[in-house]
């Protein structure tokens, strides 16, 4: 049926005149009343840039910066094989950390999440100081009885905590001094401080590809490492972040302290093999099958920077036949984003 027929069409139809005024609303609420819905179990991209993923009795958690408002905390996300994500899921509506919960007015940034004596801990960056806080649950609320940061005599972001197979722990972060710089240092049991005279720089972005704008900051940033046959991978992000250019590199040790051997491949990851700007700062994670995988923020599009959306790809260790230890290889045809359930019906 024609509905733009002319009157005595109409009549001729004999239409109920209760189904005619429903097709006159339907044609002109036009498209606008059919665009603010959304289908149920759709699925929305995550926007989450420094991310991070902590496994724990057979779930996976997502955190990392922004999600909404870096000023307000740290939202989780959840999942069961790493690829159908529900949340945030944070007990402090969506929170897994909430700002007054523990030390930091704004700039939530970079968290780790990781379990150690029987307690869950986040290591994150807030007001460019590093704090540590503590939870009973991957889903928060992680707080601190003392509401401050780790002492440093200088602005310092970016924290992971590795733990040695000796016990030690160490303290890889991001001190701000001409430039974003990476240091060590092993830190006190109870991971309350530093101690500050094994502190030691190990990675500063001085190659080419390190700092492709020649920007008079170096930047080096988002560090994570990787312990695999008695070698430490030393894995992290340079170029400013608003660079496309923003890229993934690793350098090699037999210490934890250094010296650092770049790879001379770097960067691993980048515009260039993924094929979307600004791909950098995450974080390692095994799926179920123990394949190592690499959560990562890449830009939003081409042509702009923000939200940075989240992303995995696969890495595996792969024979170098020059140097004859194992090297770092991504998989570039694994990588996809990030996307969580959206549960509601209708937008907002």
């Amino acid at each position: 049926m024609n509905i733009f027929a002319k009157p005595d069409a109409l009549k001729q139809v004999k239409l109920p005149l209760s189904f005619v005024s429903v097709l006159f609303l339907l044609f002109w609420s036009g498209p606008v009343a059919f665009a603010q819905v959304k289908p149920e179990n759709s699925q929305t991209d995550i926007y989450l840039a420094d991310p991070t993923i902590f496994y724990h009795e057979g779930q996976y958690y997502l955190y990392g910066t922004g999600g909404g408002n870096s000023n307000l905390g740290f939202m989780v996300y959840t999942s069961k094989d790493l690829k159908s994500w529900e949340g945030p899921k944070g007990v402090n509506n969506g929170y897994a950390l909430r700002k007054g919960d523990a030390f930091g007015e704004q700039g939530f940034w970079a968290p780790q999440v990781f379990y150690y004596q029987n307690q869950f801990y986040m290591a994150y960056t807030a007001n460019e100081q590093i704090a540590i806080a503590t939870s009973s649950s991957p889903l928060g609320p992680f707080t601190q009885t003392q509401k401050q940061p780790l002492t440093a005599p200088v602005k310092q972001i970016d924290p992971f905590v590795f733990i040695d197979d000796d016990g030690r722990k160490y303290l890889y972060h991001v001190r701000l001094t001409q430039g974003n710089r990476l240091f060590v240092a092993e830190m006190t049991d109870d991971l309350s401080a530093i101690k500050p005279e094994t502190l030691k720089e190990c990675i500063t972005a001085v190659e080419p590809w390190e700092n492709t704008a020649k920007a008079p900051w170096p930047v080096a940033e988002g560090p994570s490492i990787l312990k695999h046959k008695n070698l430490y991978y030393f894995v992290y992000s340079t170029n400013d972040f608003r660079n496309p250019d923003y890229a993934v590199g690793y350098a090699v040790s037999n210490s934890p302290y250094g010296p650092w051997q770049k790879y001379t491949g770097n960067p691993i990851i980048s515009k260039n093999n993924i094929g979307h700007n600004g791909t950098g700062h995450g974080d390692f994670v095994k799926d179920k099958k123990g394949n190592l995988m690499y959560v990562l923020h890449t830009h939003f599009s081409a042509t702009k920077v923000s939200p940075r959306k989240t992303a995995i790809v696969k890495i595996r260790f792969v024979k170098d036949k020059t140097t004859k230890t194992d090297k770092l290889v991504a998989d570039e045809k694994s990588f996809y984003f990030l996307q969580s359930q959206a549960k509601e019906v209708g937008s907002r």
